[in-house]
């Protein structure tokens, strides 16, 4: 389109909004509009087309969630810290 169709207000944007504690993958498209809560993990290359609930992990194309993040998860994953004493 040209910029006089452009600025016809023929398209227009809206906010997205991303919680506290999000973990975003490479390559993650996020719709405007869309809401992601907080302590979410989004995999990559997801296509977000809706909100995201807090405490999820989702992924897909469309995204959506895979499961709740559990307080198993804290303990699966060493965290930096550990990683750099570990020898």
């Amino acid at each position: 389109m040209d910029k006089d169709e452009r600025n016809k207000g023929i398209e227009y944007a809206l906010p997205i909004t991303i919680g506290d504690d999000v973990w975003i993958g490479g390559n993650v498209v996020i719709l405007p509009g869309v809401t992601v809560g907080s302590n979410v993990v989004i995999g990559a290359g997801s296509v977000v087309t809706k909100d995201v609930p807090s405490g999820v992990i989702a992924a897909g194309n469309p995204c959506r969630v895979i499961r709740p993040i559990t307080a198993e998860d804290k303990g699966r994953f060493p965290s930096v810290a550990q990683r750099k004493t570990v020898k």
